[in-house]
């Protein structure tokens, strides 16, 4: 079982297209999984019954069997965040006034890796309306750290990244404002990837045109975050934003020469408090760069008003969502949200305006500062994982935050760049604490931050690291 739950999704999608491993084999395998470790950590918080599960995964096998063509993902479990609208199988939102809402159809995520031959067996856990980088939520408390059940699992991908982290699923979905993919990759030891906006399209969307909220995908691996994103990636009409390479773009080989490439080492992204053990794992893998032959130097980019920017243009996506649930529903929302919502009914149309201006300025500098180097190297949060108790941190190093994400600006300064960027496995505490570094890149460059960030992960083997939590439930 601990075989089949440890393989990576590109070595268990091409076994099971061998036949010689069946997708019911690798669904029981992970259903058995999730029912020894899941009432645990209390990351998958929806499930299909087991006999529909086995049901998917027998067709799948059938399929095979015909001969039929499958796509990258066949037979491989999937559970999607619970922000992710899905057929017949309730989507709560992590908010009580959709405690009972199923949907009557599938977000265009769910539609492409369904197409693509995974196949859905439950939800992962949400802060409430994906809101904060903390993982609980009224309806379904808190999900706990996997390397410490006493921690918190980030977000508000957290529930995916400790399915990931504790070998329930092979590949997960999510998505990333503020840092809602990098975050928890970074607290359970996975791999979050943020892509391009429109990388991913999105749809059912009320902001077609917004570019601060993407999709992307979530693994153990990288090449596992490529074979998914060629799953899910590619143009679709209904997403105004989504760019023009196909999904099988990402199915090249990740393998690369990386002599002579020029990085910036800027850990603290110019002077962000960070947690010092933090910064100590970073320090100890800054020559990993180097011996991969990338020319490393200290540089710091202009991320002048990324604060404003990004609390600005997140605020008045707040008032868009969620304006109308403070009218009907205010005494059932965490007070975040509120306050969210509330700055943004608060905003003018110049206060939006000149983010925008700032946001395209800002665009131009980093565009100049990439002309240098082909990529940034930084922390992913500021800080380990907290205490699951803790709704957010107060202060980093004495420094007070002065809200509930202000802790996450390492994460959501580089969102208002528009550029793409990953959490990799890094290092661990002296607590055995996760820690992942954040690999940034050019402007629409995801297949080379995939690249350096599979380089880094093949040079350093941290992935395989696997929670203590295992050992002690075996």
């Amino acid at each position: 079982m601990s075989d089949i739950c440890f393989m990576t999704a590109t070595e268990m999608a091409e076994r099971i297209r061998r036949r010689d491993l069946s997708a019911r084999e690798v669904m029981e395998a992970h259903l058995a999984q999730i029912k020894r470790v899941n009432p645990v950590v209390n990351a998958i918080v929806t499930q299909v019954p087991e006999d529909e599960a086995l049901a998917l995964a027998d067709a799948a096998d059938a399929a095979l069997a015909r001969g039929e063509d499958v796509g990258p993902l066949h037979g491989l479990p999937i559970v999607h965040k619970d922000l992710e609208e899905t057929r017949g199988l309730r989507t709560t939102f992590g908010s009580p006034i959709y405690r009972d809402y199923v949907p009557n159809h599938d977000t265009l995520l769910v539609e492409r890796l369904k197409r693509a031959g995974a196949l859905t067996i439950g939800k992962t856990n949400v802060p409430e309306f994906g809101a904060g980088s903390q993982t609980f939520n009224p309806i379904f408390g808190p999900t706990r750290n996997p390397y410490d059940t006493t921690k918190t699992c980030g977000g508000s991908s957290g529930g995916a990244a400790v399915a990931l982290a504790c070998g329930m699923i092979p590949i997960a979905d999510g998505s990333d404002t503020g840092g809602s993919l990098r975050n928890p990759g970074n607290f359970n030891n996975v791999v979050g990837f943020r892509p391009s906006a429109g990388r991913v399209p999105t749809w059912p969307a009320a902001m077609g045109w917004s570019m601060l909220g993407v999709k992307g995908p979530m693994a153990r691996t990288v090449a596992d975050v490529a074979l998914m994103l060629s799953a899910i990636a590619g143009p679709d009409p209904r997403s105004p934003i989504s760019l023009p390479e196909p999904g099988s773009f990402f199915a090249r080989p990740l393998e690369r020469d990386f002599r002579g490439v020029r990085i910036a080492w800027c850990p603290d992204l110019g002077g962000l408090p960070v947690d010092p053990r933090v910064t100590a794992v970073l320090e100890s893998q800054r020559q990993t760069f180097s011996d991969l032959g990338c020319v490393v130097e200290e540089a710091t980019p202009d991320l002048s008003d990324a604060d404003e920017i990004f609390h600005v243009l997140r605020a008045l996506n707040f008032a868009v969502r969620h304006a109308e649930h403070l009218e009907t529903h205010r005494d059932l929302i965490k007070d975040t949200v509120i306050w969210n919502t509330e700055e943004g009914l608060k905003l003018s149309a110049l206060d939006v305006g000149r983010a925008e201006v700032k946001r395209t300025a800002l665009y131009h500098r980093m565009r100049a500062f990439f002309e240098k180097y082909e990529f940034l190297i930084c922390v992913v949060n500021q800080v380990p994982p907290f205490d699951v108790e803790q709704p957010y941190p107060t202060e980093i190093n004495g420094v007070p935050m002065e809200n509930y994400i202000a802790w996450m600006k390492s994460a959501y300064y580089i969102t208002v760049t528009g550029h793409p960027a990953i959490s990799v496995p890094c290092g661990f505490t002296p607590e055995g604490l996760p820690v992942g570094v954040q690999i940034v890149g050019r402007y629409h460059d995801d297949f080379g931050v995939l690249q350096l960030a599979h380089a880094f992960e093949q040079a350093t083997q941290v992935w395989r690291r696997r929670p203590p939590l295992l050992e002690e439930l075996a």
